[in-house]
């Protein structure tokens, strides 16, 4: 969620339940939803919520059946009060996957872009494969990852700290992952979350985005990577990611 101190925007409400007690505690309105795909953890609360909306479901045109009343796809824009979203496919988690990336956002008087990427790119991690392909993951890891480094990355999963043992499994010389994940310990040990991430952060500790480096290729080439191409390389990654 966030919002401007009166009226508030959902990303992929899996539950009604926290978003009303938020809503309730703030004072707010929901004006908007965003949906990033299909998935009940990111949809199963929206038709609770339609009773308390007091504006549009922002999703993809395959998921009309789950609420969504403003399909939208690649290369559309949406504005939600004074944000304007770009909408982008960022299919391999799923085919329908899409990511809204707002390029002006302003917090604590620092601007910057800011992304809901679903359960595309997580800190340290990306998206289990289920309808989707290694090539297009890879490809929307890649479009991503172009943005400005001080782009803010909200993915919507608290998947951090796991993402960082595979992390550390993947490049154990990597001293930026030892630091960060003492940083992460220290925000969880607070109950508070490790995100959003930066894309900054994530060059640095994501072995999805650091697949042309030594000793992540070295690690990939070790469980399965047929050569040393960066698509061999994220295959390997990512399924030796599904059983670690």
């Amino acid at each position: 969620m966030i919002h401007n101190g009166s009226d508030a925007l959902v990303v992929d409400p899996g539950q009604a339940s926290p978003v009303i007690q938020a809503l309730q505690q703030l004072g707010l309105k929901l004006r908007a939803i965003l949906v990033t795909h299909r998935h009940p953890d990111h949809t199963a609360g929206i038709d609770e919520l339609k009773s308390i909306l007091t504006g549009p479901i922002y999703g993809p045109d395959s998921l009309t059946s789950a609420g969504i009343d403003h399909p939208v796809k690649e290369g559309d824009q949406i504005a939600v009060g004074p944000l304007t979203f770009d909408v982008w496919q960022t299919p391999g988690h799923t085919q329908e996957h899409l990511s809204f990336v707002c390029y002006k956002f302003l917090a604590k008087n620092i601007e910057a872009p800011l992304v809901f990427c679903g359960d595309t790119l997580f800190s340290a991690g990306c998206g289990r494969l289920f309808d989707g392909h290694p090539e297009s993951l890879l490809n929307s890891l890649e479009r991503l990852a172009q943005l400005p480094e001080q782009t803010k990355i909200c993915p919507a999963h608290e998947y951090t700290l796991s993402n960082l043992a595979f992390a550390e499994a993947v490049e154990p010389g990597n001293s930026a992952l030892s630091t960060y994940r003492q940083h992460c310990l220290n925000l969880r040990g607070r109950n508070m979350p490790t995100l959003p991430t930066t894309l900054s952060i994530e060059r640095q500790i994501n072995p999805f985005l650091r697949s042309t480096e030594p000793d992540v290729i070295s690690a990939a080439r070790e469980h399965g990577a047929t050569d040393e191409q960066l698509l061999a390389v994220f295959t390997a990654l990512r399924a030796w990611k599904n059983i670690f």
